[in-house]
């Protein structure tokens, strides 16, 4: 277990030792660290102290979480948005309020615990179709012609970095009346021409019966989920969710932080460039080098093996050599093991070098006939 002992930024300090590189986690605009998110959530610790102590329906509403809200909703170009405790329970809240819309679930094969913990427990059907495979979506779909479908998927999937085919997920659902749910929540400020995720990457933008769950945990660098849409959906969560309704509101130094996170988001476009250079530079290199890897253009790189030790061993060598990667279990495809690097804007093109460098050397050391 790696145990931290300082924040996440372009260097880290892990098990008492110094690491020159972290390549790991989800910071992907480099915001978790940023001065001004640590000025800003300080500031409003010693204006409204630690935690509002509430929930938002009874005395734990503030302003800042009304001004975070519509700072969300002017984000993601939409009409409101709706703040709560965690990125998790997103794919649950938006599953509850949309209930009435559907009876059947198709879900992609390798969709995050989150979805498949979110799933309401009278479904009479929920099917997984092939992972990012739209032609098995569409032959489930064909064979349960009597259903109202729900399709739903992750927008950028964690481990891998794939980006799921929401352009076709979407035809489909339009073809067989059915709603779409992307849990966005490691595109939002990473794709899209604005950042706003993998709808906007596919001009999907505020497409309708397309929904997005999302968190600030990730690229905005804060921490808690949140949902946008029309005025319909937000107040539908905020009367029916009764996750919403009873848990404590957001704390102070945290809605600061998301909201300071999206002016510079705003501010600086070039963070989302910067991003893209590194992600394109380490890429490419690690093609270079004949890794197994998946294509594109998301941050998060995997180099797949088919020996749990092999990926073990890597991450092992990065580390000797000042690197974090963690090797992570694959937990559905067995056959394969990954070592699991993110890219993020901090990231300097002398970190990028010595990350590839490493990778050269431990392939040359050991992994003699590559796999």
């Amino acid at each position: 277990m790696n145990i931290l002992n300082s924040g996440v930024g372009r260097t880290i300090r892990v098990n008492d030792k110094t690491l020159l590189s972290y390549f790991a986690g989800n910071n992907y605009l480099g915001l978790a660290n940023n001065p001004l998110l640590v000025k800003n959530a300080i500031k409003a610790l010693k204006k409204y102290g630690v935690n509002f102590a509430a929930s938002r329906r009874t005395t734990g509403t503030s302003d800042i979480h009304l001004e975070l809200e519509k700072s969300l909703a002017e984000y993601k170009g939409q009409q409101d948005a709706v703040v709560f405790a965690s990125g998790y329970m997103g794919n649950k809240i938006l599953l509850h309020v949309l209930r009435g819309r559907y009876d059947s679930i198709f879900a992609d094969s390798m969709v995050h615990s989150s979805i498949t913990d979110g799933i309401p427990c009278d479904i009479p059907q929920v099917k997984y179709y092939e992972h990012a495979n739209p032609s098995h979506l569409e032959e489930l779909l064909k064979a349960s012609p009597k259903s109202r479908p729900l399709i739903i998927t992750d927008g950028i999937f964690a481990l891998t970095g794939e980006i799921a085919p929401v352009d076709q997920l979407y035809s489909l659902a339009q073809k067989y009346g059915a709603t779409l749910i992307v849990d966005d929540a490691h595109a939002t400020g990473v794709l899209g021409e604005n950042g706003r995720g993998t709808p906007e990457h596919f001009h999907l933008d505020n497409a309708p019966d397309l929904y997005q769950s999302e968190t600030m945990s990730k690229a905005i660098g804060s921490y808690g989920g949140f949902i946008a849409g029309n005025h319909g959906l937000i107040e539908a969560i905020r009367k029916k969710s009764t996750f919403y309704g009873a848990s404590t509101a957001l704390p102070p130094p945290i809605v600061a932080a998301g909201l300071s996170s999206l002016k510079l988001i705003e501010k600086h476009p070039e963070l989302r460039t910067t991003l893209m250079n590194n992600t394109r530079m380490l890429r490419k290199g690690i093609e270079d080098l004949a890794f197994s890897t998946t294509t594109g253009s998301t941050p998060i790189i995997p180099l797949y093996f088919k020996k749990k030790q092999t990926a073990v061993h890597l991450s092992q060598f990065l580390e000797e050599n000042g690197i974090v990667a963690p090797a992570v279990d694959y937990p559905v495809k067995t056959s394969q093991f990954i070592v699991r690097i993110t890219v993020s804007s901090i990231h300097t093109e002398t970190q990028i070098q010595h990350l590839l460098q490493t990778l050269k050397q431990w392939r040359e050391k050991y992994d003699t006939h590559h796999h």
